[in-house]
């Protein structure tokens, strides 16, 4: 048995390698969302940013020269002075329209990337640098006097030209902002592309890593769970000597040494019982051979001594002959076992020795099929019931009765009926009788013999065997012993003299 030095560590517990299992499944899946998130992310602030410059050039592509060649219309013609613009609600003052034109177009200048867009924002600027030049000199000329016409030309060939090409510049811009989205659109196409790419290799990849970590986890928990399944059915079929092994290190591994150690302690209990049963079999065996009554010994010479005086020597030598086979089956060279014609010579022996000693009282029968003879019984099982029979049935009666041996085997058990026709037990009688049967400790004269040779059947056959007795006042007693039936090995019988 395993000692504490010798107890595995638990360094891979069955709880760590299941989430193995589940991280090599999430991580990468988490890793492939987080990596698309973030390109998709990346296109969309792209996006947006192209999106927002190219609507906000956009809306002075679609209004700057309109309110400023209007504005700028209404001061030459002297319809309105740049000191009253300002309040005049339809028009716009210029210097307001190119100072928020350069702040605009300034900012997306800082948030440009493209070089071509970049050139056209330094063009924009430049023209909104030369416009506000132009509307100066207008401004200038404008505060003398005889210098329409010159404004009037200056309005046509400089602000609507500055303005048309303002308007041209803005396109320009706005075009190549739409390249740059249309290139943001191929690159979203090919990220798109190496994402599936990146997907399918990574799922195929998942799959396979999934499925070999998972057989190697799921091997490593029902391999030794299948081999502590079929160990514990040989434990449960009695095989105490089984053993387990696991190379783990986690609670399967502890459950297996655990296991080796019950199953230790499981065999040495049961050692020690089958030795402790061996030797309880062996002095009750022993002690049933030597219960024998020595009074029967001294009554039988007696007997055979009285029969030699009266001159009846054929009766004394067939006593004595009976004798000596009674004596020769009680020894049996040490066996525990012999055959049922053995046992039925040795009861036939011992009813002819009675009969001579009580020819007044006793008859007896003993009807045993010859298919019973081959079969084995425990030795000295049917003699102390006959005496039980004689001594406490028939005596008791003062009249002639009759001991009658049944034998038969039915569906592979061997039953023996000893029945006797003397003065038999009431119900209280046979109440007692049947529970001091269960104790062979007890020494009432009664049920001792009974006793040990019910226990003795118990011992070597189980609890399902032994001895049933039924009885019934005045009309004798039916004592049922039943056994599994067994042929004798090595059958050999001998009679008469050795």
């Amino acid at each position: 048995m395993s000692n504490n030095g010798s107890k595995k560590q638990i360094k891979y517990p069955v709880r760590f390698k299941l989430f193995t299992v589940s991280a090599v499944i999430i991580i990468p899946m988490i890793i492939l969302a987080v990596y698309q998130i973030m390109a998709l992310h990346n296109y969309s602030t792209a996006y947006d940013a192209i999106v927002r410059r190219i609507t906000a050039a956009n809306n002075y592509n679609l209004n700057f020269k309109e309110e400023m060649d209007e504005s700028m219309y209404k001061i030459v013609v002297e319809a309105v002075t740049f000191d009253e613009i300002d309040e005049n609600s339809d028009l716009i003052n210029p210097y307001t329209l190119i100072r928020d034109a350069k702040e605009n177009f300034t900012k997306l200048r800082e948030i440009t990337f493209s070089r071509d867009s970049l050139d056209w924002i330094k063009r924009i600027l430049l023209n909104l640098d030369t416009l506000e030049d132009r509307i100066n000199e207008i401004r200038e000329n404008l505060k003398e006097s005889g210098n329409y016409e010159k404004n009037i030309a200056m309005l046509e060939s400089d602000i609507y030209i500055l303005t048309e090409l303002f308007q041209e510049e803005i396109q320009y811009y706005i075009y190549y902002e739409t390249q740059n989205l249309e290139a943001i659109r191929q690159s979203l196409d090919e990220q798109v592309g190496n994402v599936i790419f990146t997907m399918i290799a990574a799922l195929i990849s998942i799959l396979i890593a999934s499925v070999l970590v998972n057989i190697r986890v799921t091997d490593s928990i029902t391999r030794p769970i299948r081999m502590l399944c079929s160990k514990t059915a040989l434990v449960a079929q009695g095989d105490f000597t089984t053993r387990t092994t696991c190379s783990n290190r986690d609670e399967l591994a502890v459950l297996s040494e655990r296991f080796n150690d019950m199953t230790i302690k499981l065999e040495q209990q049961v050692k020690r019982i089958k030795m402790e049963q061996e030797n309880l079999r062996y002095m009750e065996s022993k002690l049933l051979q030597t219960q024998i009554n020595p009074h029967f010994l001294y009554n039988t010479l007696d007997t055979i001594i009285w029969l030699i005086e009266v001159e009846k020597n054929r009766e004394a030598i067939d006593m004595v002959v009976a004798l000596s086979e009674f004596f020769r089956i009680v020894v049996s060279k040490g066996k525990d076992y012999i055959s049922i014609r053995e046992e039925e010579i040795h009861i036939k022996s011992y009813l002819q020795i009675q009969q001579s000693r009580y020819k007044d009282i006793l008859t007896y029968e003993i009807n045993i099929p010859e298919e019973l003879y081959p079969y084995q019984i425990l030795k000295l099982t049917l003699q102390p019931i006959i005496e039980n029979s004689l001594y406490h049935g028939i005596k008791k009666q003062r009249a002639k009765g009759k001991i009658t041996v049944n034998g038969e085997m039915r569906d592979g058990i061997i039953y023996f009926h000893v029945i006797d026709n003397g003065v038999g037990m009431d119900e209280e009688e046979l109440a007692a009788l049947r529970k001091e049967i269960e104790m062979p400790g007890s020494r009432q004269s009664t049920g001792f013999g009974l006793a040990n040779v019910n226990k003795r059947i118990k011992l070597n056959f189980g609890n399902d065997y032994g001895l049933t007795i039924n009885s019934k006042k005045g009309e004798g007693t039916d004592i049922m012993i039943a056994f599994p039936a067994k042929l004798i090995e090595n059958m050999g019988i001998e009679v008469g003299y050795e």
